[in-house]
């Protein structure tokens, strides 16, 4: 979803919402997902691999650190591996007012350059994945019309709610790359474990599994977030993500989260 029912996945959730006795609407569920506590100074590893059609794949190795400031939130993603990556680092600034675009800028060491990330360039490949720019900063829920499509379902043994999801105008279209999307939101935690996109002016298709969901300090994370792209039955190409060693409520600096800093690498 990262839309922001990625984005919240990656960043985590709060554990231990029971689900109302009374039925939900589909806008009240992603009121809900768009509300969770989302853990706050959380540093942690990642690793991206890259898949291509013949299976032949790229390891790369990242650093993460993300804070919130009031109602927004920064993070900044540092590569170490391979080395034609290295210090390659990527800023966001997600502001919590929707009439506010966020933020986003792109360091790149072989050209000793700052790229601002514009909104037109926000349905573009991070760094050669399967998830956009637009993937890894939150949406705004009046963007969005939902519909709840099945009130039962399950996803790898837990319940779940089945919504679709669809941008009101053609803008929001451009800006996410996703001409529409159905959501798969865990009843017992509103956590979005699965979703299948539709690429804006295209005949592919996305889909992202939220795996192996861990528990820390009472914050959920999925240990693995799969993301595929079809064409058709084929499939084009992949990218699994895996979270490793998360560590909450560190102390982090407010410079950390720079254009200055970014340019300093790890």
């Amino acid at each position: 979803m990262m839309n922001k029912w990625i984005m919240l996945v990656l960043g985590a959730c709060l554990a231990g919402i029971s689900t109302s006795a009374w039925a939900l609407t589909a806008d009240e569920i992603m009121q809900r997902v768009n509300d969770r506590e989302d853990g706050d100074n959380i540093v942690m590893e990642m690793q991206m691999v890259l898949i291509n059609k013949n299976n032949e794949q790229r390891v790369r190795r990242m650093q993460q650190y993300r804070q919130d400031k009031g109602e927004d939130s920064q993070s900044v993603i540092f590569f170490e591996e391979p080395a034609d990556v290295r210090n390659t680092g990527f800023l966001t600034y997600d502001y919590d007012d929707e009439s506010k675009d966020d933020d986003q800028w792109m360091y790149l060491p072989a050209l000793r350059k700052t790229k601002r990330i514009a909104a037109s360039d926000k349905s573009g490949s991070f760094m050669g994945s399967d998830f956009n720019y637009s993937d890894l900063t939150s949406y705004n829920l009046s963007d969005y019309n939902y519909k709840l499509l099945k009130e039962n379902d399950k996803v790898d043994g837990s319940d779940a709610w089945v919504i679709y999801s669809e941008p009101k105008n053609d803008d929001v279209k451009e800006e996410t790359g996703y001409a529409k999307s159905v959501i798969w939101v865990r009843k017992d935690n509103y956590v979005v474990v699965r979703a299948k996109n539709w690429v804006h002016k295209s005949p592919d298709i996305k889909f992202f599994q939220f795996k192996d969901l861990q528990q820390i300090e009472g914050v959920w994370f999925p240990s693995e977030i799969k993301a595929q792209r079809r064409f058709g039955k084929e499939v084009v190409h992949q990218t699994i993500l895996r979270q490793q060693n998360i560590r909450l409520n560190q102390n982090l600096e407010d410079s950390l989260f720079s254009q200055r800093r970014l340019e300093q690498g790890l």
